[in-house]
């Protein structure tokens, strides 16, 4: 399951939750703003659905609430800085339309064994509006493109990077243990004064004594950190060392399961770890999937829309469905420089495409042409020619080594790019109105 289907799956297990919504508000009473980001509100009617939500998500997983007016505040934290990432997708073009999210909606529908009719039903019948289910998955899809396009594609990985990994798992051999950790974070403004630092730093003492006097870990993340995934407890799936911000990494290493690291600085700001579970030890790299595909693309740019790229691709697929050539058709009219190479781009490892692609490619059974797919770059075919999966090569190992690195790198960069676009933004705040 790949990053999208795992963010999906992920959000569907919130809304199942989802209680009814709260019996309506007096007539008296007008939705309002709560807060401003730079030219758009967030009223409180959003404000109160989404904190139902959230709510009902940390009773399920049996992590006692904070103060309201705590919850309240970081609740509309996170609202604002995916309302800012949610704009700078407006303005890329990168919203999902009707037509890709409905097939994220049958995806997530498949997985649960259904339908697409019966899921809607279902999760009617549990109180969650099906609108309001749909743009939240929007909102989710648009928030990892987001990461990927502004993050994600832009970090590089050297060969001397991939030298250096590979030694550290030669020597040390502890790269492949796998953890799982809760975390929290207090950010720090890109060019804080040494003031800021110094309240900040009393932040996440406060936090840290709370956690030592006997506090629940998840509640005082939720009270204090400002990671996205404060409201979720702070807890980081289970991965291996190699994959980890290397601050967290290092401070793993020397806890004991539920044991608390001190507080830790970095540059984002400052970070309180709790190591949950250590799994494994010394051991070889994973195998690598690879697959083998071809594509023609249809690119979507100033002079060709989203529209006319989908007419162009559908022509292109009904010829493939009357028996044309794949190879001829990506020379004829790929907008890509393996069309050259009759659309050929050799093996793909995990990672190695953008995630709409990869999501349909592995979907994809050998020898079957997909339906249109669009990704950041436009309009795709795509077509499975084989699969491996790569278990003892160098290649393999160079593979997997420069994967982990990446992930390391990118957790690292996003928590930075979250800091500075949430610094640069006007917030107006407005929940405390009467």
């Amino acid at each position: 399951m790949n990053a999208i289907s795992k963010i999906l799956f992920a959000w569907l297990a919130i809304f199942l939750c989802v209680p009814m919504p709260a019996q309506a508000r007096g007539p008296e009473e007008v939705d309002r703003i709560v807060a401003v980001v730079n030219n758009e509100a967030i009223t409180l009617s959003e404000f109160r659905a989404k904190l139902a939500s959230v709510e009902r998500q940390l009773q399920s997983r049996n992590i006692p609430l904070p103060a309201r007016d705590v919850l309240e505040h970081q609740l509309l934290e996170r609202m604002i800085v995916d309302r800012i990432q949610i704009q700078m997708a407006k303005d890329a073009g990168a919203i999902p339309n009707d037509s890709e999210l409905d097939a994220a909606l049958r995806r997530i529908a498949e997985g649960n064994h259904m339908a697409l009719p019966d899921f809607k039903a279902a999760l009617e019948k549990d109180g969650v509006q099906w609108s309001r289910f749909r743009e939240e998955v929007r909102d989710e899809i648009t928030l990892n493109r987001v990461r990927q396009n502004e993050v994600d594609s832009r970090i590089t990985v050297s060969d001397t990077e991939v030298n250096n990994y590979l030694a550290a798992v030669a020597s040390a051999g502890d790269a492949a243990v796998s953890v799982s950790l809760a975390h929290i974070l207090v950010r720090a403004p890109e060019q804080a004064s040494p003031e800021q630092l110094t309240r900040l730093k009393a932040k996440a003492e406060q936090a840290l004594a709370q956690i030592r006097r006997g506090d629940d870990f998840a509640k005082v993340a939720a009270s204090f950190s400002d990671a996205p995934d404060a409201l979720t407890g702070g807890v980081i799936s289970a991965r291996t060392l190699d994959r980890l911000p290397t601050l967290y990494a290092e401070a793993a290493k020397k806890l004991q399961p539920g044991e608390v690291s001190d507080v830790l600085q970095s540059s984002a700001g400052f970070h309180i770890v709790k190591l949950i579970e250590r799994k494994g030890g010394v051991s070889d790299l994973p195998a690598i999937r690879q697959t083998h595909a071809r594509h023609i693309l249809i690119r979507v740019d100033d002079k060709v829309s989203e529209a006319e790229g989908r007419r162009k691709i559908d022509a292109i697929k009904e010829r493939l469905d009357h028996g044309a050539s794949f190879a001829e058709m990506a020379r004829l009219y790929s907008n890509d420089p393996s069309g050259a190479k009759g659309g050929d781009l050799g093996w793909l490892g995990q990672g190695d495409t953008v995630p709409e692609f990869e999501q349909a490619m592995d979907a994809l059974p050998v020898g079957k042409v997909s339906a249109p797919v669009l990704s950041p770059f436009g309009w795709h075919l795509i077509e499975v020619l084989e699969r491996r999966t790569d278990e003892g090569s160098e290649d393999r190992k160079r593979l997997a080594a420069r994967i982990a690195v990446r992930d390391r790198k990118a957790d690292e960069a996003y928590q930075d790019w979250l800091r500075q676009i949430r610094d640069k933004a006007y917030v107006e705040y407005r929940l405390e109105d009467q």
